[in-house]
């Protein structure tokens, strides 16, 4: 298991019944990012995954 895996599960349990609009989750990263600067590479490769996840040419 990794150390992420825990964060993974308290979304799950805590947000896994909520519905939001992924410009929604878009907002949330981008604040996330604003916050901390840090992280801005991990999350562009996260949202840039989510967002080719039905491109046919990966």
């Amino acid at each position: 298991m990794y150390f992420t895996d825990r964060g993974i599960e308290e979304l799950s349990d805590r947000r896994g019944d909520d519905e939001v609009s992924l410009a929604w989750l878009a907002g949330r990263l981008q604040e996330f990012v604003d916050l901390n600067p840090e992280f801005e590479t991990p999350i562009e490769r996260l949202a840039t995954w989510l967002a080719r996840l039905d491109d046919e040419d990966e």
